[in-house]
C-alpha cells in the first residue's frame, strides 16, 4: 500500500510560552510503500532523510493512506 507520511516536532511549553510557537514540520510529507502504517511510519524514522537530531520524545508521526 502507498501511505503519505509527515513527522512533527511537537514544541516545549516554555517555546509555546515565549514565542508562540506550536509545532514545525521536519519531515514530509513524503510517500512510503509499506504493508500498514506502523510499517510506514517505522520506515519514515530509519530513512536517510530523518532528522537525527530530533529528539523522539518530541516527534509526532502522522501517517495517512495515499488516496
Amino acid at each position: 500500500m502507498l501511505f503519505e507520511v509527515a513527522i512533527l516536532k511537537k514544541a516545549t511549553k516554555k517555546e509555546i510560552e515565549d514565542g508562540g510557537k506550536a509545532e514545525e514540520l521536519v519531515f514530509g510529507p513524503t510517500p512510503v510503500v509499506a504493508r500498514d502504517a506502523q510499517a510506514a511510519g517505522m520506515l519514515a524514522a530509519i530513512s536517510a532523510a530523518f532528522p537525527k537530531d530530533l529528539e523522539l520524545s518530541r516527534a509526532e508521526v502522522l501517517v495517512r493512506p495515499f488516496a
